[in-house]
């Protein structure tokens, strides 16, 4: 069955959302190496001289163009053509990166990114279709329900956790909890867009919904939500590999997406057995991709500390064994500062 026109705006549209969002990685990194360089202090450290870097702006002016044509093709074209095409943003970052920021993805990083795709891939086909929605008062209904608010009050302690007690111990050293905080806050602030924009619908058709006060505390959450996700994203991206942070972000944002749709909207409910056991191989593949992305990372850390043993005992630089990623390309170079 052909494109319809409609259809073929939408594809149009979303290719070019993936190309400005993967761009917008690499000139956002960009711009934080140019602040770090400036000011001494790099974002992944509590940084924020980046908002002064023009760089960085660029790059975040080029992810909302991304993100707005990504929201317009949802209007052409339905969720299972315009969800899929939003991983091949990682594969422009990845290839960015190794051109401009000159960072290195391995086989098994590729594999993982593979893995990750095919996953996020699988469980978009199979996902349901998306309940009709007539007013905000009906999603706030939802929104209220026992089961989310549970998840709600799941992700709150969750950030938290991860904000003051693992962030400070292994932030730096495990690419997962920058972007766990990033998906779960996402899953919140998607829930809370899905309500903003129906509400914004609703009004250009002649019902104005801007009287109801859930409308407003919809734009509150997204408010917050955003930026919070946009804090950590910088540090994420500061602190890791670009070409490693793309892809786990894209694949636990879009699962816990997913999740949290499943749960408000029941999307589960009147699905057959063998869609609903596609999606969970989808989450397994995901899951797997993940962790094989995460231990590519931790092999390319693992040359200067198995190989120089004792360079690394005596060192006494500290400072230099912290930036060893950023600034370090080989073992050997590492040797050469250290002595």
């Amino acid at each position: 069955m052909g494109f319809s026109m409609d259809n073929m705006k939408g594809f149009i549209l979303a290719l070019l959302s993936s190309g400005f969002i993967g761009a917008s990685f690499i000139i956002k990194k960009k711009g934080l190496r140019r602040a770090a360089a400036v000011s001494g202090v790099r974002a992944g450290v509590g940084g924020y001289y980046y908002l002064l870097e023009p760089l960085w702006w660029i790059g975040m002016i080029t992810m909302i163009v991304g993100e707005a044509a990504n929201f317009i093709a949802y209007a052409f074209a339905p969720a299972v053509l315009v969800t899929p095409l939003g991983a091949l943003s990682i594969i422009v970052s990845a290839v960015l990166a190794h051109f401009i920021l000159k960072e290195k993805l391995h086989h098994l990083g590729i594999l993982g990114c593979v893995m990750c795709i095919a996953g996020s891939v699988v469980i978009v086909i199979h996902a349901p279709q998306e309940r009709a929605i007539t007013s905000v008062q009906e999603i706030w209904n939802l929104a209220t329900q026992t089961a989310f608010l549970l998840y709600v009050a799941s992700v709150i302690v969750l950030v938290f956790v991860l904000i003051f007690h693992f962030a400070p111990r292994y932030g730096h050293s495990n690419v997962l909890i920058f972007t766990g905080i990033c998906s779960l806050m996402g899953s919140l602030s998607v829930m809370s867009v899905k309500a903003v924009g129906t509400s914004l619908k609703l009004t250009f058709e002649g019902m104005n919904q801007l009287v109801y006060p859930q409308t407003w505390f919809f734009m509150l959450v997204v408010l917050t939500c955003v930026i919070m996700q946009l804090n950590y994203l910088n540090k994420a991206l500061d602190t890791f590999n670009t070409a490693i942070v793309s892809p786990i972000y894209y694949v636990m944002f879009t699962t816990l997406t997913i999740l949290a749709s499943v749960i408000m909207f029941k999307d589960w409910d009147g699905q057959s057995v063998g869609s609903i056991i596609s999606e969970i191989c989808g989450f397994i593949v995901v899951l797997s991709g993940t962790i094989l992305l995460h231990s590519t990372k931790d092999y390319e850390r693992s040359p200067s500390r198995s190989i120089y043993p004792p360079l690394l005992h005596c060192a006494a630089d500290a400072e230099l064994l912290k930036h060893v990623d950023d600034d370090i390309q080989s073992s050997e170079e590492f040797c050469l500062r250290v002595q």
